[in-house]
């Protein structure tokens, strides 16, 4: 039976692989039924792999059930291979392909993504990570054609993108709940305040990086948008101010964590709005913040008191799930070690000990003296000294 090609170019550095002969298509599928059946020594023998009511003589007769088996077991590279070897293998790992990372792919991604994209179209997950920029614009907006399901997408570190791919996002990811665009530094606050108002369920924001896209603005239009919010990196996005923290916070309550590193413009008011309206926040990074003073972390502890409170008359039995788990104040060289030690005792999750530095202080000469519980109960054990029995 003559074979049904796939005709799709691939990139230069994959074409050598493509064209395989048949002897090499019957070695390599054999070397994945090996993979399939415990990596046994058989592969397609003389009689064939046997599975209960089938017999599988050649590379052409896998099922697409167990092929899909198959290509889950290797890597993503090995899998677009296989999607060319045959029309049929093509369908099926198409059809049944959700999640697929292109990171590995050190020259030409921008190819490969026109490529697949109009194929893999029930993709969830989308990993575009780059060492060095490759992608642009006209292959996020054939993603944005195409695959309509996807939920997580990861376009960190794309410098050639513009507002066009963000707009193209907007409009093509309805369902997207996760989405990492740290370093892309040429998008706007404008085009983020768009992609916004389409891409409502969005739970986890990488904006790391993005010195022009992440202002009050933006920050204003995820807050009015995104109550669903969960995880935002702002991390050196030093545009943003008192009045975008303030929006977050009162419009994305279920918000866990926030990393404001290096954002230096932010003060004492912008603890207090998360303090007063995200009560399951769990991790806050204010690395760098040389604004905030003793002031915001009394009012962590204010609210964490409260919170406390209402917890037992609330009679849930929830009492220790909530509250910070994980701060960085290094280089907050305003803070005072009274403050930070209440900070300390009320939030038992945070540690100061050796392995579990929860509680980050680097550079804060000052804090020396604040420590855990943990830290204060093994200096009483070691200082303890047991009378001695009469």
């Amino acid at each position: 039976m003559t074979e049904n090609r796939n005709k799709q170019a691939f990139p230069r550095e994959m074409v050598g692989e493509a064209k395989v002969r048949r002897e090499g298509l019957d070695l390599y599928s054999e070397k994945l039924m090996m993979l399939a059946f415990g990596g046994g020594k058989s592969g397609i023998g003389e009689g064939g792999v046997k599975i209960v009511g089938l017999v599988i003589t050649e590379w052409k007769d896998i099922p697409m059930e167990l092929l899909l088996r198959i290509v889950s077991l290797v890597d993503d590279r090995t899998m677009i291979m296989a999607s060319g070897v045959c029309s049929g293998w093509r369908d099926a790992i198409c059809s049944g392909l959700t999640h697929l990372c292109l990171s590995w792919c050190k020259n030409n991604m921008n190819n490969l993504v026109l490529s697949l994209a109009p194929k893999f179209t029930k993709l969830q997950t989308l990993v575009l990570r780059q060492d060095k920029p490759q992608l642009e614009d006209n292959a996020v907006e054939t993603i944005a054609s195409h695959c309509h399901d996807l939920q997580d997408l990861d376009l960190s570190k794309s410098f050639k993108l513009s507002d066009l791919s963000l707009n193209a996002l907007a409009h093509g990811f309805p369902n997207l709940t996760k989405l990492n665009i740290s370093g892309c530094t040429a998008f706007s606050d404008v085009s983020l305040e768009y992609l916004t108002e389409f891409c409502r369920k969005l739970k986890i924001l990488n904006l790391c990086g993005c010195v022009k896209g992440a202002t009050d603005r933006a920050l204003q239009a995820i807050g009015r948008n995104c109550s669903q919010l969960q995880s935002l990196n702002l991390g050196w996005c030093e545009n943003v101010g008192d009045v975008g923290v303030r929006s977050l916070a009162y419009g994305c309550p279920d918000l866990r964590t926030l990393d404001l590193c290096g954002c230096v413009c932010i003060t004492d008011d912008s603890v207090i709005a998360l303090a007063n309206s995200c009560p399951h926040l769990g991790s806050l990074c204010l690395y760098y913040c040389r604004n905030i003073t003793d002031r915001a972390m009394y009012s962590l502890v204010e609210n964490q008191m409260k919170n406390k409170a209402a917890m037992w008359k609330s009679m849930e039995g929830r009492y220790g799930e909530e509250g910070l788990k994980s701060l960085n104040i290094s280089q907050c060289t305003s803070i005072t070690p009274p403050a930070v030690q209440a900070l300390c005792d009320s939030f038992p999750a945070l540690h100061t000990c050796s392995g579990r530095h929860s509680l980050v202080m680097s550079g804060c000469l000052n804090l020396t003296s604040v420590h855990c519980a943990c830290v204060v109960q093994a200096h009483r054990t070691a200082s303890y000294i047991p009378y001695p029995a009469y």
